[in-house]
């Protein structure tokens, strides 16, 4: 079977840029832990991962379907369904799907000054026994809600909190037994209306005036809040969630740079790159030939 890093239908994946990593080592909240790379591969069939000098981050994978099987400290251990491990960073290690049963698997690259708290339960194979207790979906529920906040783009308050989810969805693990309740998702607001609506036409272009007539605001006043509250003006917001999607396309489609940069309505290839390496600081080309997961 041929080895794949990425490439299965319906996979889902975020890498975070480097300039929003620095910023997550920089704020008190966030630097304690936080998401560098998270993502959903579903039947990962000939998904295969090593690393001789190990990775930089902690690296969580959750099976929930199929098997699989990882390799660390010179132990092999076989992986099935409602299995987990945490492999430790700077460990060489390989991890890959089962060839007759593949995993799908979600999986969190993550690190912080406090992430050697979970120690205690790295490079080791848990089992998660099916009982009421158990909550599967709630699991899940904390994942996405990770996942969500990251793909609506790095405002301060996405990263925050999806910082501090971070630390719940690991302690579900952690301490199973302990496993009962999760933060219920907050109301709306006109910041997360406004940026559903970029969301929804991530592939359009977008005035002021368009994003603030969405939640019935004057673009003057809809502009001051949105930079409060989240650190950027409306339109750098929209640019960045763009670039996020473009990243998404490059890892997984086959479409050609100047595909993208028209189905995300930038003017052309050129502005498309431009901004790409001023957000992300390495060309399209650059970012597609990078490991992830």
């Amino acid at each position: 079977m041929r080895h794949k890093k990425d490439g299965f239908t319906g996979q889902r994946a975020i890498v975070l840029p480097p300039a929003i990593i620095e910023l997550l080592q920089k704020n008190e909240i966030t630097n304690l832990l936080y998401v560098t790379d998270i993502g959903f591969y579903p039947k990962a069939s000939g998904h295969y991962r090593t690393r001789p000098e190990g990775a930089s981050q902690h690296i969580l994978i959750y099976c929930t379907e199929g098997k699989g099987w990882f390799s660390v400290n010179g132990i092999h251990h076989d992986i099935e369904k409602e299995q987990f491990f945490i492999i430790e960073a700077g460990l060489p290690h390989t991890y890959a799907a089962s060839e007759r049963n593949p995993w799908s698997i979600y999986w969190i690259h993550f690190t912080g000054e406090k992430s050697h708290l979970f120690k205690s339960i790295y490079n080791k194979v848990f089992h998660i026994d099916d009982a009421p207790e158990a909550r599967f979906k709630d699991r899940l529920i904390l994942f996405e809600e990770i996942y969500q906040n990251l793909e609506k783009g790095y405002s301060i308050e996405n990263l925050e909190y999806t910082s501090l989810c971070l630390w719940h969805f690991i302690a579900s693990f952690r301490f199973i037994s302990q496993f009962r309740e999760v933060n219920k998702a907050s109301k709306g607001n006109i910041i997360q209306e406004a940026i559903c609506f970029m969301q929804k036409n991530i592939d359009k272009k977008l005035s002021l005036e368009e994003i603030a007539e969405s939640v019935r605001y004057s673009p003057s006043h809809f502009g001051q809040l949105f930079l409060k509250k989240t650190g950027h003006t409306p339109l750098n917001y929209f640019i960045h969630m763009k670039i996020q999607k473009a990243c998404q396309f490059l890892d997984f489609s086959d479409m050609k740079i100047k595909e993208i940069a028209d189905k995300l309505s930038f003017y052309d290839q050129y502005h498309f790159t431009k901004v790409f390496i001023k957000i992300l600081g390495e060309s399209p080309s650059s970012y597609k030939k990078r490991n992830k997961g």
